[in-house]
């Protein structure tokens, strides 16, 4: 019988790290091993039972090295490792990633924020630890085919913006996945929309961010909205628009878990989900 795979998971009493941890015990190839969260007063809890799943005999910890330490020992005769899962905040996230590398656990991270200086230097770490990870903007895989698809779009329209729109707790602006989408976009090595007046803003921003290739990315933020993003393309008579929607977190989770299981043969850190399907 194939061993489990082990998962930590960091900002386990997050909306989606609870998601997470209901897809790993209802994976029968995965095992949660360590939970992680700072809320306060959670400190030892099982984390089980403050999410409703019953007992499962994995006490909340806020000491993120510690746990990786601990699961990394525990873990050692296990052939390929175990795997941490972080849904926390931009302003730790690096951290947390090359603490990860460093401890042997294979990093799967969802939260964005990430600068690509930070990216090049996690990814030079990761192959010089022989331990590989991946950095997942966006686990949907309808998010993907969009993706693909505005990139196929871009080599026909020279006119394009994308907007984003999540909740209102949402810590970085634009999203991860819209920067993503931007840079498969830009590898085309074209420059988008064209001047063809000059602009004046009444009010400053009201454009939204302009990237080095001429595109402009817009961020909506509203309690409401999960997570949604359109591309729109423009020529002389006609638009053409993608659009994603996620309505529920449970559409992220067979992307955690298709990556959760590819992650251990990574011999290095990849960027986006279309890196591995």
């Amino acid at each position: 019988m194939t061993a489990l795979i082990p998962v930590v998971v960091a900002g386990a009493l997050g909306r989606m790290g609870a998601e997470v941890i209901r897809a790993v015990q209802g994976a029968e190839d995965c095992t949660l091993v360590g939970a992680i969260d700072n809320t306060p007063g959670k400190e030892g809890c099982d984390v089980g039972l403050e999410l409703g799943l019953g007992e499962l005999e994995v006490a909340v910890t806020a000491d993120f090295e510690g746990c990786l330490c601990a699961v990394s020992q525990s873990v050692r005769a296990a052939e390929a490792g175990a795997v941490l899962v972080d849904f926390t905040h931009p302003s730790v996230v690096y951290d947390h990633t090359r603490a990860s590398i460093a401890y042997g656990v294979h990093p799967v991270i969802g939260t964005t924020g990430l600068s690509p200086q930070q990216l090049d230097d996690l990814t030079q770490f990761s192959e010089k630890a022989s331990i590989g990870g991946a950095v997942i903007p966006n686990f949907s895989v309808g998010m993907v085919l969009l993706q693909q698809a505005a990139a196929a779009a871009a080599r026909f329209y020279d006119h394009a913006e994308l907007t984003e729109l999540h909740h209102n707790r949402k810590a970085d602006a634009p999203s991860g996945t819209c920067i993503k989408t931007a840079e498969l976009m830009e590898e085309l090595g074209k420059s988008f929309n064209p001047p063809e007046v000059d602009e004046h803003e009444s009010l400053e921003g009201s454009r939204g961010g302009r990237r080095d290739s001429g595109l402009r990315l817009h961020s909506l933020r509203l309690p409401g909205l999960v997570a949604h993003q359109e591309v729109m393309f423009g020529a002389p008579g006609e638009t053409y628009t993608l659009r994603h929607d996620t309505i529920d977190r449970s559409a992220y989770m067979p992307g955690v878990l298709l990556t959760v299981r590819r992650v251990r043969s990574l011999g290095s850190l990849v960027y986006g989900l279309e890196r591995l399907i």
